[in-house]
């Protein structure tokens, strides 16, 4: 399994307010990046399955519409979430 508890926990006290803090859009928006980074090394070595095309397209327009509503909300967050995690280049 690539995505442990341990591991979940490690991303939301790293991004988010505490470990504990799960529904916090910058902890969402970094969990939803390292599910798209996964799946997207696993499509490079299995084109076919499309499935998990499917799966990554809809985890894209989640976290398309969790940075819309940061940007709409506070900017400076939005910013600060796009730089830490190298989304826009």
């Amino acid at each position: 399994m690539y995505l442990t508890t341990e591991k979940k926990q490690e991303i939301f006290s790293k991004h988010g307010k505490s470990a504990t803090d799960t529904g916090s859009a910058e902890g969402q928006i970094a969990l939803f990046t390292f599910r798209i980074n996964h799946l997207s090394q696993h499509l490079k070595a299995n084109r076919h399955d499309f499935n998990t095309e499917r799966s990554l397209v809809k985890l894209v327009g989640k976290r398309k519409s969790l940075l819309d509503y940061l940007k709409n909300k506070d900017i400076a967050r939005y910013r600060a979430i796009i730089a830490e995690l190298g989304l826009r280049k």
